[in-house]
């Protein structure tokens, strides 16, 4: 590596390229390739990202003329427009999310302990999602509306760092639960959703697995009290008490205890929560279940630092190969 070599290219040191190799040799990323390299696609697509590039030629053009003899990128030269168009169309995206993968397990090695926000040491992790909207005249397999395409990105927060450690992208029809139901959490494991995920056969079967989980309550939810509990001296929780979901429905799908706390936050609007961890206590519920917003951080600073809202390509593969 030249002593004086570019910024990018110090970044560029921080990826597996070991584990990109084999993945690459693995997935068959360079069968029948002429020239054009998966390490060259790897740097054009971080270079969008880096340079906040709006197009295939901008990438092209802006290593041709910005970094002047690229070999200390690793690669002999720019690629051509055509030869990136054709990679990412044709190249299959899994190369690039297992190398996520690979990137976040070296990440996860290198983060330096810190102060647990709670007591308790099971796992905290967020399960949400967000849409990223898509003109249906160019995604037409991503068509949403009438008028309209989306793509969603559904991922999974560890909050105690903040890094993602699950990530599926689906158009936008597919929807929240159905990807839900497709992930496996570690046994005692606390997963945090909003009500967009609430489905009784789920609650049952994260029950049976060891799960236990934080939502909101769903408005017309039918509900008979087992049995009140002590209720914290602290004014935010208005109640707390042990539940059954009372409807034929509900019996049918979700026969489980569960528990039912009642939270006033800070401007006197009461949030309904619903859980089946029964030992916790209350404030930390709700605590919990704050920490939720801290994925809705994560996808407004991925939106606002990396371009993933406007793409270089219009298949589905191109696509999730700009995303990974």
């Amino acid at each position: 590596m030249p002593a004086n070599s570019s910024l990018f290219a110090q970044l560029l040191q921080l990826v597996p390229l070991p584990a990109f190799r084999r993945i690459v040799r693995e997935e068959g990323g360079e069968r029948c390739a002429k020239g054009f390299t998966c390490r060259m696609q790897l740097v054009a697509m971080l270079y969008l990202q880096l340079a906040q590039a709006k197009s295939l030629a901008e990438i092209c053009d802006g290593l041709r003329l910005t970094c002047g003899k690229l070999n200390h990128l690793g690669i002999p030269q720019a690629p051509a427009k055509s030869s990136l168009a054709y990679a990412n169309e044709h190249r299959p995206a899994a190369i690039y999310e297992r190398l996520f993968y690979a990137t976040l397990h070296q990440a996860q090695a290198w983060r330096p302990g810190k102060k647990r926000r709670f007591r308790f040491r099971q796992p905290l992790l967020t399960l949400d999602s967000t849409t990223l909207e898509l003109c249906a005249s160019l995604f037409p397999w991503a068509h949403y509306q009438q008028r309209k395409g989306a793509a969603k990105v559904h991922l999974v927060l560890d909050n105690d760092g903040y890094l993602p450690t699950y990530a599926v992208i689906t158009d936008g029809k597919v929807a929240d639960v159905t990807v839900a139901r497709t992930i496996v959490f570690p046994k005692g494991s606390i997963v945090v959703v909003d009500r967009g995920y609430s489905d009784y056969a789920l609650f049952r079967a994260w029950t049976q697995q060891g799960v236990f989980f934080v939502t909101r309550l769903k408005d017309n939810a039918i509900t008979a009290t087992v049995q009140p509990l002590i209720r914290p001296a602290r004014q935010e929780i208005v109640s707390d008490e042990l539940i059954d979901l009372s409807s034929e429905y509900a019996q049918e799908r979700c026969p489980v205890l569960l528990r039912r706390v009642v939270v006033r936050d800070t401007t006197g609007e009461e949030i309904v929560l619903l859980t089946n961890h029964l030992t916790l206590g209350a404030t930390t519920l709700s605590a919990i279940y704050r920490e939720r917003w801290q994925i809705e951080i994560f996808f407004r600073t991925i939106k606002q630092c990396l371009r993933i809202k406007t793409f270089v390509g219009t298949s589905a593969n191109a696509l999730a190969v700009q995303i990974w």
